[in-house]
C-alpha cells in the first residue's frame, strides 16, 4: 500500500513537473530526460578557437576577443526570436521569455518547482547536516545570529539537492536563455542571508565565449523582506565585464592575499559602475518554489539582515553551457568541468585542428 501511495505521489509530482514546463514554454507532455552529467571537453565553440592545453594562466587577458555570444544577447536578438517563433522553434511563451531577458538580464518563474520538492530537498538536506555528512561554519553576522552559514556544492552528498540541480524547468530555461545545452555546475545552500556585496558571477564563474553562464536562485521558503533578500540591478547584465585585471588584482595578489584584494579592488569598482550608471536595485521578495534566474554578468548581492532572527532558505544553482572553456578569472583556475590543469591535454593535443595557436603568455 506505501509503495502504491508512494507511485501516485510520483506520478503527480511529474504532470505537475510538466505543467510548469509547460507555464515556461514547453510544449511537451511530460518532463524531459534528465541532462546527460557533465563531460571534459577540449573543443571549444569559439569564432577563434584556442588550444585549452596551451593556456598556462586562466584568466580573462589569456583568451582573445572572440565570439559568438549567446543568441539574445546579440544586436539582433529581438528579430532573432520572432524568426524563430515564426518557424515554430520556440512558443510564443517562450518569445515573451527571451525577450525580457534580453532587456533585464532575469527572469522571475512563480511557482516553478512544487512544494513537495522543495520540501523533499530541504529536509534531505537538514538530516545530512544532523548526521555529520555536512559541517556548516557558523559565518556569524552578530553574537546573536542563531543562523548557520553556507555550503558550497551539498548536491555531491545530498542525492535530492542533486535531482533538484537537474530540474527540468531548471535545465530547460537555462539551455533557452544561453541558447546552448545547460551543464550543471555548482550549488550553494544557505540558511540566511549572505550580505555578500553585488558581483558578477563572471569574474567567479568565467567563460570562454564569455557570457554562456546561467544562474537561477530557488526558494526554499517563503522569503521575509526582514532577512536580507537577494538584491539584483536589472540592466546590468548590459555593462561591460569587469575581470580581475581591469581593477588591478594579479594572480600574486589573490594567491597571497586572497579575497582582500577582491574586496579592496573588485567590489568598491562594482559600486562605482552602479552609481555611473543609476542602476536600480530590485528585491527578490519570493514565495517557496520560486526561482529567479539571472544572467552571467548582472549585477547582484545580498541585502542588509535587518532582522537576523529570520532566516533565508536558498539554493543557487549555475550552469555552464556546452562547448565552452569554463574556468575562474579570480584565482585563474580551471573549473571542475575540465578538472585540475595536471589532466588537460598537453599543448597541440587538445585541439589539433587549430593550426595557428595564439601565443598565451604565462
Amino acid at each position: 500500500m506505501a509503495n502504491g501511495l508512494s507511485r501516485v505521489k510520483t506520478i503527480a509530482r511529474s504532470w505537475g513537473t510538466a505543467a510548469r514546463n509547460l507555464t515556461l514554454g514547453r510544449d511537451d507532455a511530460l518532463p524531459v530526460a534528465p541532462a546527460r552529467p557533465p563531460a571534459r571537453s577540449y573543443t571549444v565553440d569559439a569564432d577563434i578557437p584556442v588550444d585549452i592545453g596551451c593556456i598556462k594562466v586562466f584568466r580573462a587577458e589569456s583568451f582573445p576577443e572572440s565570439g559568438p555570444s549567446p543568441w539574445l544577447d546579440r544586436p539582433d536578438a529581438l528579430d532573432t526570436i520572432e524568426r524563430r517563433v515564426a518557424r515554430g522553434e520556440i512558443t510564443a511563451r517562450q518569445a515573451e521569455i527571451c525577450r525580457y531577458w534580453t532587456e533585464h538580464g532575469y527572469y522571475v518563474a512563480r511557482g516553478a518547482i512544487d512544494p513537495d520538492t522543495i520540501d523533499e530537498a530541504w529536509t534531505a538536506y537538514e538530516a545530512a547536516i544532523a548526521r555529520g555528512d555536512l559541517t556548516l561554519a557558523p559565518e556569524k553576522a552578530a553574537e546573536d545570529d542563531p543562523h548557520p552559514g553556507r555550503y558550497l556544492n551539498p548536491h555531491l552528498k545530498v542525492e535530492e539537492l542533486d535531482r533538484l540541480l537537474k530540474h527540468p524547468v531548471l535545465l530547460n530555461f537555462s539551455s533557452l536563455v544561453l541558447g546552448r545545452q545547460a551543464i550543471p555546475f555548482q550549488t550553494i545552500a544557505s540558511h540566511k542571508g549572505s550580505q555578500q556585496s553585488e558581483h558578477s558571477d563572471s569574474i567567479h564563474m568565467t567563460t570562454y565565449p564569455l557570457g554562456y553562464l546561467a544562474a537561477c536562485w530557488v526558494a526554499m521558503e517563503d522569503i521575509h523582506a526582514d532577512c536580507g533578500p537577494l538584491v539584483y540591478y536589472p540592466g546590468t547584465h548590459r555593462l561591460p565585464y569587469l575581470f580581475s585585471h581591469d581593477v588591478g588584482i594579479s594572480t600574486d595578489d589573490f594567491r597571497e592575499r586572497g579575497y582582500a584584494a577582491y574586496s579592496e579592488r573588485y567590489e568598491p569598482a562594482i559600486k562605482r559602475e552602479i552609481a555611473d550608471h543609476g542602476a536600480e536595485p530590485q528585491h527578490f521578495l519570493a514565495r517557496k518554489g520560486d526561482v529567479l534566474f539571472w544572467h552571467a554578468n548582472l549585477l547582484h548581492g545580498g541585502s542588509a539582515r535587518n532582522d537576523l532572527r529570520h532566516s533565508r532558505k536558498a539554493l543557487v544553482h549555475h550552469y555552464f553551457a556546452e562547448g565552452c572553456i569554463c574556468y575562474h578569472d579570480l584565482s585563474s583556475s580551471t573549473s571542475a568541468v575540465h578538472g585540475p590543469v595536471e589532466s588537460l591535454p598537453t599543448c597541440g593535443a587538445s585541439s589539433p585542428d587549430i593550426k595557428v595557436r595564439r601565443k598565451i603568455a604565462s
